[in-house]
């Protein structure tokens, strides 16, 4: 499906987006509620839980305060790449090359330097207790399909999209990039990072400070069965996305 599908925007607008400008209008964007920069590191510390990272927001931030006390483990440097990388996006706008840039950056603690900000040249599955739970797109497509997405991106970047459009569309980004699932790993993190990525650059900086990828992993059972909409990339039912669409919002309460 595309990403710029307005197929299900109305069905979305009943069931969420009606009530996003609100949302947005009641969250709390100062810095009360956290600075920029720990609500970057509290970003990329819950990105990476999700992916089985094991060392929580609280260890984190007490390694930054006494780093000479703590052993640098290989996970407190997979979080730390992952905040270079978000500080990276910060910085530039979302384009192909720049989101290869930072999965590059963000993948060098579990990625072979050749797979590192390159598309993968290999078939990939998502795997759970049962066994292989989705088939991606063959790698001899995902260059195709790249392109394609990101001139999608390109498009809806260009439009004027209300609040209520850019969170829908943002959502249908994550899903769309999940599916394809371009890398060899790190499609997740990368996932979560252009979703945020794509609501800053059309409402602002402020906007890189929602709590997404926390609202994920506090509802991380939820945000895997949602995310599943089929057993293999031919075979997706996005007429089943709802459940995944209304995540986002719902970060915001």
């Amino acid at each position: 499906m595309r990403v710029t599908e307005r197929k299900y925007l109305v069905q979305y607008s009943d069931l969420i987006g009606n009530q996003i400008s609100t949302l947005i209008e009641k969250f709390d964007f100062s810095e009360d509620n956290g600075g920029f920069e720990y609500l970057t590191k509290a970003s990329a510390v819950y990105s990476s839980n999700i992916e089985g990272n094991s060392i929580d927001l609280n260890s984190y931030m007490n390694y930054e305060l006494s780093k000479e006390k703590f052993k640098r483990r290989k996970e407190i440097k997979e979080i730390e790449n992952l905040i270079n990388a978000y500080g990276f996006a910060q910085k530039n706008k979302l384009t192909e090359k720049n989101l290869l840039n930072c999965h590059k950056i963000f993948s060098e603690t579990f990625l072979i330097k050749s797979k590192r900000g390159k598309y993968r040249i290999e078939q990939v599955g998502v795997f759970g207790k049962s066994g292989i739970a989705y088939l991606a797109v063959e790698p001899e497509f995902v260059i195709q399909k790249m392109d394609l997405f990101f001139t999608e991106i390109a498009e809806l970047l260009n439009k004027d999209l209300d609040e209520r459009e850019i969170f829908y569309f943002a959502s249908l980004i994550h899903l769309g990039f999940a599916h394809i699932h371009p890398f060899r790993d790190g499609n997740g993190r990368a996932a979560r990072l252009i979703e945020k990525w794509f609501i800053a650059e059309k409402l602002g900086q402020d906007f890189w400070k929602i709590p997404s990828e926390e609202y994920y992993k506090q509802n991380q059972a939820k945000y895997y069965e949602t995310i599943n909409l089929g057993v293999n990339f031919y075979e997706l039912d996005y007429n089943k996305c709802f459940g995944f669409l209304e995540m986002l919002p719902n970060c915001l309460k």
